[in-house]
């Protein structure tokens, strides 16, 4: 038994994380997409305005641990909207909705003067693009009729990425990727995710979306590189922040944005690839 906890621990030191709650934390969360868009796809939406709304509480409060405050209920109300209008109106909805939430919410900010304006407004843009723009992709995704095929596919795709780029880099992992960003990421760990993602990509689009495999494999090499950039791109701003994790809402994982970092970025690759699939082949 002593042996058994000694090899944990040391697994937990390894990967920065306890394993065992940050698996079952993300079979759950595989678990609940799942249900919600087999059972009613608008279950779906109000899952992603959910977490989108916990996002922008994190970075809200990261910003402001930085000495940059800006409204949480503001750009969630805007969050919200960009959901709905995405549901509604699809990627001109999205378009659309976009545009008008952003000045209104530069225009929220004005009551508090021009000291600090360019900061607070650039945190809000940030916000409102990183979050409910980049969410609403897989709205787009879930839309059509496949949605839950399309969906459960790009689930598959970056599951795949950051799983076995974990994995991996636990137990092969010698070389930093990038030490600075993220001391823990490997190249092994990016070569765990090369590999299984685009075996994941093929086997996807081939049995889920019946889509050739080598445009799922494709699609599953673009993911490895969208889903790695986004997790650097969170592990980056958490670095400029002084912050370990975004939160602590998701055991093993941190906060929603520690989950959600490289899914908004490599939402918008996967359904520009389905678009321009169904176009052309």
């Amino acid at each position: 038994m002593d042996d058994l906890h000694s090899i944990n621990e040391e697994i937990n030191r390894r990967a920065g994380r306890k394993l065992l709650p940050s698996i079952g934390v993300s079979l759950s969360l595989v678990s609940i997409v799942w249900f919600t868009l087999a059972y009613h796809r608008e279950l779906f939406a109000a899952l992603v305005a959910i977490a989108v709304v916990l996002g922008i509480r994190e970075i809200t409060r990261a910003f402001a641990h930085a000495g940059t405050n800006i409204s949480a209920p503001a750009i969630s109300v805007g969050s919200v909207a960009l959901i709905c209008a995405t549901w509604r109106g699809g990627a001109a909805g999205l378009a659309v909705a976009t545009a008008v939430c952003l000045p209104l919410l530069l225009v929220e900010l004005l009551r508090r003067g021009p000291e600090g304006f360019v900061g607070r407004a650039t945190a809000t843009t940030l916000s409102l693009i990183y979050l409910p723009f980049l969410a609403g992709f897989l709205i787009l995704l879930a839309r059509p009729d496949d949605g839950l095929s399309r969906v459960m596919t790009f689930v598959v795709l970056v599951g795949c990425n950051d799983t076995f780029g974990y994995l991996v880099g636990i137990v092969f992992g010698r070389h930093p990727m990038v030490p600075k960003i993220s001391p823990k990421k490997s190249w092994e760990g990016f070569a765990g995710s090369f590999i299984f993602t685009i075996i994941g990509g093929a086997l996807t689009f081939h049995y889920l979306l019946h889509i050739h495999w080598w445009v799922g494999a494709l699609v599953g090499l673009m993911v490895v590189f969208t889903a790695t950039s986004g997790d650097l791109i969170e592990s980056a701003m958490k670095r400029d922040l002084s912050l370990k994790d975004m939160g602590s809402l998701l055991p093993g994982h941190g906060g929603m944005l520690d989950r959600l970092d490289s899914v908004v970025l490599s939402a918008p690759a996967v359904w520009l690839a389905l678009e321009l699939v169904q176009r052309y082949l």
